[in-house]
């Protein structure tokens, strides 16, 4: 058989509702080149029937999975059956518009470089339009992209990336030991070998909505932490470097201070941990005695404390 122009990835685990939703807005791309990847990670029998029903079309592959909660495992597993020449990532809730995949191939064909994402727009659970609160606006990073990834400066969507098959490669497949942050820290390893293009159009669909899987405090500090620590690895430039190094030294200090609250020994691992990358950081040694204090400090002492950092309203 001819390869396609594009394998499409898409991993699911029930959600059949914006499933079938997500798998229409592949089915309605102008570009009609492509293949879709499935891999089910074990899901109910009303998702599977739903999935079996789809394996007779000519241009979709289900691949059949036992239940592993591991994203990147997921992808690999379809990644390991692509054959396209551009890989395009799409989560089983997550939507494209009609020309997305159109418009990255001509756009990245004329830019000569190897990977590429567009603008997004958040959607709610009936497809409406949504704005969240965020601390940062949109800012449309293109070219020599990895110090704003570093910073998460730069938004990368999964659902909004394009790339390569062959530089997808040389980078390595998703790292199945990331568990948080993992589609970052594959756009960081792409970043390394290339620049990236950029369709500053919301052409992506993002769902917010109450199953989506989202983990915060520690989590994802402790995920971000990881992400930063496998960087500095690969760091080669001095500056790049020492940037990392002023990341991690933030991420694990406030990952400290967090495990302070509940557990004081994974804190103090974690605080002694970051000191050895942190000798040239003058902010770690500013905080660092503050994180130290709240480890070894009696809780009645803590509590007291803060409430009498806590002052009572003044009425009027």
């Amino acid at each position: 058989m001819t390869a396609p122009a594009v394998s499409i990835i898409l991993p699911t685990f029930n959600r059949l509702k914006y499933l079938r939703l997500a798998i229409d807005s592949v089915f309605a791309q102008t570009l009609a080149d492509w293949e879709l990847l499935i891999a089910d990670d074990g899901s109910d029998e009303e998702t599977r029937a739903y999935l079996r029903g789809l394996e007779n079309l000519p241009r979709v592959k289900v691949i059949w999975l036992s239940h592993s909660g591991n994203p990147s495992a997921v992808r690999n597993a379809a990644l390991r059956e692509a054959r396209g020449d551009y890989i395009a990532f799409l989560d089983s809730d997550d939507m494209w518009m009609p020309a997305k995949l159109e418009r990255q191939i001509d756009v990245l064909r004329a830019s000569h470089r190897r990977w590429i994402y567009t603008g997004y727009v958040r959607i709610g659970d009936a497809g409406e339009t949504k704005t969240l609160p965020s601390p940062k606006r949109w800012l449309p990073y293109r070219g020599a992209i990895l110090e704003p990834l570093l910073r998460l400066e730069a938004a990368v969507a999964t659902a909004a990336v394009l790339v390569e098959r062959h530089l997808l490669a040389q980078a390595g497949g998703f790292d199945e030991e990331l568990l948080m942050f993992e589609h970052y820290d594959l756009w960081l390893r792409l970043a390394l070998h290339s620049e990236v293009e950029l369709i500053d159009e919301p052409l992506t669909c993002l769902r917010s909505h109450g199953q989506h899987y989202s983990q915060e405090g520690i989590p994802m500090l402790a995920g971000r932490c990881r992400l930063l620590s496998k960087q500095r690895g690969r760091a080669t430039d001095p500056r790049l470097r020492l940037i990392i190094e002023q990341l991690y030294a933030r991420g694990a200090l406030s990952l400290a201070n967090m495990l302070a609250d509940t557990d004081r020994r994974d804190a103090m691992k974690t605080l002694i941990g970051s000191s050895s990358n942190s000798l040239r950081n003058w902010d770690w040694w500013r905080r660092a005695p503050r994180v130290l204090l709240k480890i070894a400090a009696p809780r009645r002492l803590l509590t007291l404390y803060r409430r009498g950092r806590v002052r009572p309203a003044v009425s009027a």
